[in-house]
């Protein structure tokens, strides 16, 4: 529960904003800089079933997040009731998390195809520039509880792992990320996954804690957070050999998560 309410705050409710519905706006303004992964906030860090963060003026003349009933056949939306606004990439209908007149999270379309990606937000008619992104097989990212630490919790509980509670060597933590790549089998667009499904072992995904890969049975399990869409989670055992706060990076078919985030780890 903790997990889901730190992510929804970071990938949902981040840079909230207000407006009232009005019926005559400027199109919609943005760039290809703007769209940036969600969990790292760097643009061109993106992949099919990425999460990603379009900022911008004038994206939506409403706010509004995604609710449960949203979700239907277990599958995200392309359109939120009400607020009139869609993405295409690569005139593929993205699924959408939140729409404000600054922000829309949206899920690039696990369907595309590694390579370049035109992305168009339209918000009641008015079409927004189409602007070129780069889509690569994963962009990995871990979410953050800040920005020097990853956002873990405690398998075991449930519990946040913080500077304050550290995770304890041999404990498992489970990490959230996106943009991890393929799984297997595949993901459909905007599904939310309905249980365990791993990643495809051709990515060789792998975890480095100070720049030392882990082992496999470090890692017992790395794909989708069931009750998500484009959420991967992993779970890893601390190692006994550890400083107390090592840097935590992934690599995801050849891809690297931004570096200088740490997991905060003390002694038993």
């Amino acid at each position: 529960m903790i997990a889901a309410w730190a992510l929804a705050a970071a990938v949902v409710f981040a840079r909230p904003g207000g407006a009232e519905q009005q019926p005559s706006r400027p199109a919609p303004a943005y760039t290809a800089a703007s769209v940036v992964n969600a969990a790292s906030h760097q643009p061109g860090a993106l992949a099919p079933n990425t999460i990603a963060t379009l900022y911008g003026e004038e994206l939506s003349y409403v706010t509004r997040a995604l609710r449960a009933e949203d979700v239907r056949d277990g599958v995200l939306p392309t359109l939120l009731a009400g607020s009139g606004v869609r993405v295409l990439v690569n005139n593929i209908p993205a699924h959408l998390y939140y729409v404000s007149p600054r922000q829309v999270n949206l899920l690039i379309p696990a369907n595309l195809t590694p390579g370049a990606a035109e992305l168009r937000l339209t918000v009641d008619g008015r079409a927004g520039p189409a602007v070129l992104l780069r889509l690569d097989a994963a962009a990995p990212a871990v979410f953050q509880l800040d920005g020097r630490t990853v956002l873990a919790v405690r398998v075991d509980g449930g519990e946040l792992v913080t500077p304050d509670t550290p995770a304890r060597p041999g404990e498992i933590v489970t990490l959230y990320a996106t943009g991890l790549g393929q799984t297997s089998p595949p993901v459909r667009p905007g599904e939310v996954a309905r249980s365990a499904t791993a990643l495809d072992p051709a990515a060789g995904f792998r975890v480095y804690l100070d720049g030392k890969e882990q082992p496999a049975a470090n890692v017992p399990y790395a794909g989708l957070a069931p009750g998500f869409a484009g959420l991967y989670q992993v779970n890893l055992r601390v190692p006994e050999d550890l400083e107390s706060a090592p840097e935590l990076r992934m690599v995801a078919a050849g891809q690297w998560s931004p570096a200088g985030l740490s997991l905060p780890v003390g002694r038993r």
